[in-house]
């Protein structure tokens, strides 16, 4: 149980800073805001049936935050890539 707790921490630790970087990027606006903000709705959308398939098989809490973490370490590295965001 406490590794769970520890887990969910770190997500939303990590999902902070995926938040302001994300924050940035949109507000430069233009078509790599709008590109942006699709590419957000799919991962999230997503990530949603991953997370309902993982519990509907049985799977534990400490699942599905893994899969939410490795969707938020993933976009931390794209956002956080120098050559993307310009």
């Amino acid at each position: 149980m406490l590794k769970s707790w520890f887990e969910l921490t770190m997500l939303s630790l990590e999902s902070q800073s995926v938040i302001g970087l994300r924050l940035m990027k949109l507000a430069g606006g233009g078509p790599q805001a709008q590109v942006e903000v699709e590419r957000m709705l799919s991962e999230k959308i997503g990530a949603a049936i991953a997370a309902t398939h993982t519990l509907a098989t049985g799977g534990s809490a400490s699942a599905v935050i893994e899969i939410y973490r490795k969707a938020v370490k993933k976009n931390k590295r794209r956002l956080a890539s120098p050559r993307r965001r310009a």
